[in-house]
C-alpha cells in the first residue's frame, strides 16, 4: 500500500528504500499520503486524485512548480529542500566570477589567433580583485556563501537583500546597498542569489540591464525564470552594456530557440568567450546528490508521523 511515494525521475530509490522501508513507492496511487517530488507540477488537478494526500516534499530547493493556493486550500503541507549543494552552487559562482575577473575564457579565445606575437596580447579592461566590484543580489544561504568566498579574494564586496536584517552586513563583512539600483551601478560583476516567485519573477528586465554599469558582467546560477526575455539579454551582450554572461540556468530548459541560445550553439564569434552556459549543473556533486535524497526522505518521514517538518513554505 503506497503511503509515501515518488513522483518522477528517481527511477532507482536506494537510498529512500533504506530510509522509508516498506512505506515507499515508486507509483503515486489513491492511498499515497506524502509525495516525494522531483519536477512534477502540483496543482490542483493533481492533488484532487489524491484523497488521502497530506503532505509534499520537494527534492529541490525551488518550489515553483507547486501550486500552494491549491495546496493551502486542501490543507496539505509541503516543504522545500534547501539544505544540500549549498557548497557547490557557490563553488560554481565562484569559478563564473573570477572567469570573468581574470578572462579565462575571453584569452582562450583570441590566443587562437596570435602568431606573430604573444604575452603582449593582454586585456587592458582588467583590473585586480580588489578593485572589482562584485554585487550579489539576494544574501541567503548560497549568496551570503559566494560574499564570503569573494571577500577571501579580496574582491569588493556589496550586497542588496531587503529582507536581511540590518546589520547583517557585518556578519558578511561586506558593504550593503540600500536599493537594486544603487548595486547595479557600482558593480563590474553582479551575481544573482534571489528565489524565483511572484516578486522575483522576470526581474531581469530592461531597466534592471539598462541599470547595470556598462560594460560590466551578469552571473547567474540562480533560476532562470529571473530573466524576463533571454533576448534582451542577447541583446545587452550585442551592444556591449553587458561584457560577460554566465549561467547555470535558463528560462526555458532544454532551451528554445532564443536569439542568445541559438548564437551560443553556434559559436558566433562576436560572442567567443563572453557567453558561459551550463546545463543546471551547478548543485551536483556527488556528495550533494546522496544528501539531497536522504534529506527529502527523511522530511517525508517526518511529514507522514506528522512531526514537525524541516523547512515547511506552506
Amino acid at each position: 500500500m503506497s503511503k509515501i511515494a515518488i513522483t518522477d525521475f528517481i527511477t532507482n530509490p536506494d537510498i529512500e528504500k533504506e530510509l522509508l522501508g516498506d512505506l515507499l513507492s515508486d507509483k503515486v496511487s489513491r492511498e499515497t499520503e506524502v509525495l516525494l517530488v522531483w519536477h512534477e507540477k502540483i496543482d490542483e488537478e493533481y492533488i484532487r486524485k489524491l484523497p488521502l494526500l497530506r503532505a509534499v516534499q520537494r527534492y529541490g530547493s525551488g518550489f515553483d512548480t507547486l501550486d500552494l493556493a491549491a495546496l493551502r486550500s486542501h490543507g496539505i503541507i509541503a516543504c522545500n529542500n534547501p539544505d544540500y549543494g549549498v557548497d557547490e552552487v557557490s563553488d560554481t559562482t565562484l569559478a563564473m566570477i573570477i572567469n570573468i575577473a581574470r578572462g579565462i575564457t575571453l584569452y582562450n579565445e583570441s590566443a587562437k589567433k596570435y602568431f606573430l606575437n604573444w604575452q603582449e596580447n593582454y586585456n587592458t579592461l582588467k583590473k585586480r580583485n580588489s578593485s572589482t566590484t562584485v554585487a550579489v543580489i539576494g544574501a541567503g544561504r548560497i549568496g551570503g556563501s559566494v560574499i564570503l568566498r569573494c571577500n577571501a579574494l579580496k574582491f569588493n564586496v556589496i550586497f542588496y537583500d531587503k529582507y536581511k536584517e540590518r546589520g547583517y552586513e557585518k556578519l558578511l563583512s561586506a558593504k550593503r546597498a540600500d536599493s537594486l539600483e544603487e548595486a547595479l551601478a557600482d558593480a563590474d560583476i553582479v551575481s544573482l542569489h534571489v528565489p524565483l516567485n511572484e516578486e522575483t519573477k522576470g526581474m531581469v528586465n530592461r531597466s534592471f540591464l539598462d541599470a547595470m554599469k556598462p560594460g560590466s558582467s551578469l552571473v547567474n546560477t540562480a533560476r532562470g525564470g529571473l530573466f524576463d526575455d533571454p533576448d534582451l539579454v542577447y541583446d545587452a551582450l550585442r551592444s556591449g552594456i553587458i561584457y560577460q554572461f554566465a549561467t547555470d540556468v535558463l528560462p526555458q530548459e532544454p532551451p528554445g530557440k532564443d536569439k542568445l541560445t541559438e548564437a551560443w550553439r553556434k559559436s558566433e564569434v562576436w560572442l567567443n568567450g563572453r557567453l558561459i552556459i551550463t546545463p543546471h549543473t551547478a548543485w551536483y556533486s556527488q556528495e550533494a546528490a546522496c544528501e539531497m535524497r536522504v534529506s527529502a526522505a527523511k522530511n517525508a518521514l517526518r511529514l507522514f508521523r506528522g512531526e514537525q517538518p524541516h523547512n515547511r513554505i506552506v
